[in-house]
């Protein structure tokens, strides 16, 4: 563990930038982290498109999972958007996964290929 004044030598707050990103050290107005966390995730795809559908952890109701879509953080919003306007149904997005309510996997299937992805139903 580092000593107390390792962990008080670092720069908290500038009058030339105001306040600093803890990661970056940048401006919190400039913080690069985001981009820097996308670009991160693009680069672990293999770019195929896995439906998965899941019930553990949700009290037995199922939903369908969508990872490794090949997108940028504000594209897969607009994506899970258009996803669950065609089911007809509510969802989520959390940490790159899009959540869709219910079992959907055919239908999705269908609309993610005619957006140009490769999909592939994964798990039961």
């Amino acid at each position: 563990m580092a000593s107390l004044k390792d962990q008080l030598s670092g720069l908290v707050y500038s009058t030339e930038k105001g306040a600093l990103c803890p990661r970056c050290s940048e401006s919190v107005d400039a913080c690069i982290c985001a981009s820097l966390d996308d670009q991160q995730r693009l680069d672990e795809l293999d770019g195929i498109v896995r439906l998965r559908r899941e019930t553990s952890g949700r009290k037995g109701k199922g939903v369908t999972t969508i990872s490794g879509v090949p997108l940028a953080d504000a594209e897969l919003k607009s994506l899970a958007k258009k996803l669950k306007k065609v089911c007809g149904t509510g969802g989520a997005l959390k940490a790159g996964v899009i959540e869709i309510q219910g079992d959907h996997r055919e239908k999705l299937k269908t609309v993610l290929e005619k957006e140009g992805f490769t999909v592939k139903l994964a798990g039961g």
